[in-house]
């Protein structure tokens, strides 16, 4: 599968941003889809996943409460909505299309988009 991330940018804190993941190649609704980030000097981190069906949801506890993730099968879509963002939220977002084992771990995800910056100013 092939993943095409957008809606990065620049925002000020405590602003908001909505991510898209576009998927193409494969049957995008039978597979788990997640996010991923990696800040400056970090080791990437999971953010949020959710199931094929969109029946369970799954989030990092620093962005409990402030993002949603969502998706439409019928656009192949994935997204992040991100909001009361934080100067720590700062990273480059992936997505990523799930293997058929875990929802939390970068090995229960397969294939990766290129990644979209989020940049946010205090």
């Amino acid at each position: 599968v092939q993943l095409q991330a957008s809606g990065g940018g620049l925002v000020q804190a405590g602003g908001s941003l909505r991510l898209s993941c576009a998927a193409s190649g494969r049957t995008f609704g039978a597979y788990a889809m997640g996010w991923f980030r990696q800040a400056p000097g970090k080791e990437r981190e999971f953010v949020a996943a959710i199931t094929w069906s969109g029946s369970s949801t799954y989030y990092a506890d620093s962005v409990k409460g402030r993002f949603t993730i969502s998706r439409d099968n019928t656009k192949n879509t994935v997204y992040l909505q991100m909001n009361s963002l934080k100067s720590e939220d700062t990273a480059v977002y992936y997505c990523a299309a799930g293997n058929g084992l875990g929802h939390t771990r970068e090995a229960d995800f397969g294939s990766w988009g290129q990644g979209t910056q989020v940049t946010v100013s205090s």
